[in-house]
């Protein structure tokens, strides 16, 4: 089991990453209106896996804070590696995992060698489209499906 310990999103690309405790998720808007979510498909939800995130900050030596990674949800105690094809329940929603989050230049705009630590292992996370809308919140239990 897993355990729901942040949930981001943006208004529109580029913007800040706005913080929530709760969210609905939904086919038509994705996570709580992130600018990305409107768009159906194998990037509507992003999850960052806490561990993988902590392992990234401990190799450049800093701790930075998980929204600069600009995913949607912050998971801790389940391991998204090689997941692709596999199901992820958060709260009482479901998501399809479609592939690796690989990070972009961005991530190096906000800190020199981000984009090349979070490509180790599937370290910036996984994509996700939503298989049934439902309801997250900060604390929300989460495991991973065959």
């Amino acid at each position: 089991m897993g355990k729901l310990l942040g949930i981001s999103t943006r208004t529109k690309r580029k913007a800040p990453m706005d913080l929530h405790t709760e969210a609905a998720v939904t086919f038509e808007k994705g996570v709580a209106e992130d600018s990305r979510g409107i768009y159906r498909g194998k990037r509507q939800v992003t999850v960052l896996s806490s561990e993988a995130w902590q392992e990234a900050c401990a190799d450049l030596g800093k701790e930075i804070p998980w929204i600069t990674r600009r995913a949607n949800f912050l998971i801790d105690g389940i391991r998204l590696q090689g997941t692709k094809g596999k199901k992820l329940k958060v709260g009482t929603c479901l998501l399809e995992i479609t592939g690796e989050l690989e990070p972009c230049n961005r991530m190096d705009e906000q800190f020199e060698g981000l984009t090349d630590i979070l490509s180790i292992d599937w370290r910036g996370g996984v994509t996700c489209k939503i298989l049934a809308e439902g309801e997250v919140s900060v604390g929300s239990e989460g495991c991973l499906l065959d």
